[in-house]
């Protein structure tokens, strides 16, 4: 877990003005408009009401369950980090893994939502290199219905990204990355590393 001088490191950047809007339950998101037949089709097609099965589980009290995160890169096949086991996640920083300097790579998440509407989800990364802090990436994720039957799950690939490079640039690096919604909640948190080396 990060340190209390960190926290504020693994929130997303607030957009001035935004207001968070008033929670609200299933049962109120489908009673909202039920007179405006165009109004229930688009809800519908969000998952909220209709004829699909929730697949929310009343025995894990989590709203975000994290499966997995996927990098792509050109030249190497994907590597997925499976944190669907509970505490998988907690072995992660002791498995660095490799990216080639200067490479375009992208990731992908892959989670469900479960009970309630989940609202403005972000995923925040902060890497360090030698403790001193290297960047601070963010990626709105958006906000989800509970997952049915005819969506087990949800997938948001992140926007593509380039690898440092140089010698300079080649080495280890540790980074903390969060899965956190517009009320603040954080669903996962976890350390990994990974080294940039001339090649795969």
């Amino acid at each position: 877990m990060a340190s209390s001088s960190n926290e504020q490191d693994l929130l997303p950047d607030q957009t001035e003005g935004f207001k968070v809007g008033e929670k609200k339950t299933m049962d109120e998101y489908n009673k909202l408009d039920a007179d405006d037949e165009a109004m229930q089709r688009y809800k519908q097609s969000l998952g909220l009401g209709g004829a699909s099965k929730d697949l929310s589980d009343p025995n894990d009290p989590r709203h975000c369950i994290i499966l997995s995160l996927t990098m792509e890169s050109e030249g190497r096949p994907p590597v997925t980090i499976d944190l669907s086991a509970n505490g998988s996640e907690t072995t992660l920083k002791d498995k660095p893994f490799k990216i080639k300097e200067g490479c375009k790579f992208s990731m992908t998440a892959k989670f469900k939502v479960q009970h309630e509407i989940l609202s403005g989800l972000h995923y925040v990364q902060v890497v360090k290199r030698k403790g001193i802090r290297v960047s601070k990436d963010q990626e709105m994720i958006g906000s989800y219905a509970p997952n049915t039957d005819k969506q087990p799950f949800y997938t948001k690939k992140f926007a593509e990204e380039d690898a440092p490079s140089g010698m300079i640039a080649r080495g280890h690096y540790t980074a903390i990355s969060t899965f956190v919604d517009d009320d603040k909640k954080r669903h996962l948190e976890f350390e990994w590393s990974f080294d940039i080396s001339k090649d795969w």
